[in-house]
């Protein structure tokens, strides 16, 4: 897989972005969204990786799956409940509420009210858990594709 990095001055590709490096980079690019208290889209993540074509996304639904696991095997709410979907109305893509399930954290119907509710919770949670604390929030959930 081959990044592409914008400088001012040069142009250069990074190249061979395991998918543990590019989860801990997710997971430092959504804790900075955290304390903003801005969730991001599944391109704006892509972008802020520096990802190019192709399978960018897939890239990005990898890498929130393997957070995914690693916050329900430390008892954390999902930091992937940051990543949002355009086209679901500031929910995750349906891939998001299917890696839930299978974390046991999730039942329910991906495309139902459920979802809303459970993105929402988790969302809360997730900016809980911020230094900044909660304020009111509104999320749903998308199929980790945007």
């Amino acid at each position: 897989m081959t990044a592409t990095v914008w400088d001012l001055a040069a142009t250069t590709t990074v190249k061979n972005h395991s998918p543990a490096t590019l989860a801990r980079q997710l997971r430092a690019q959504l804790q900075a969204r955290v304390t903003q208290r801005l969730p991001i889209t599944y391109q704006e993540a892509a972008k802020g990786l520096l990802l190019a074509s192709p399978n960018t996304i897939h890239q990005i639904t990898t890498a929130l799956e393997q957070l995914m696991a690693e916050d329900a095997a430390a008892g954390r709410p999902f930091i992937a409940a940051m990543v949002i979907s355009k086209a679901r109305a500031g929910l995750p893509a349906l891939g998001f509420f299917a890696c839930a399930e299978r974390l046991g954290r999730f039942t329910g119907e991906a495309t139902g009210p459920d979802a809303g509710v459970f993105h929402a919770l988790e969302l809360a949670a997730v900016l809980d858990s911020s230094p900044t604390g909660a304020t009111d929030v509104i999320g749903g959930c998308n199929d980790i594709n945007d």
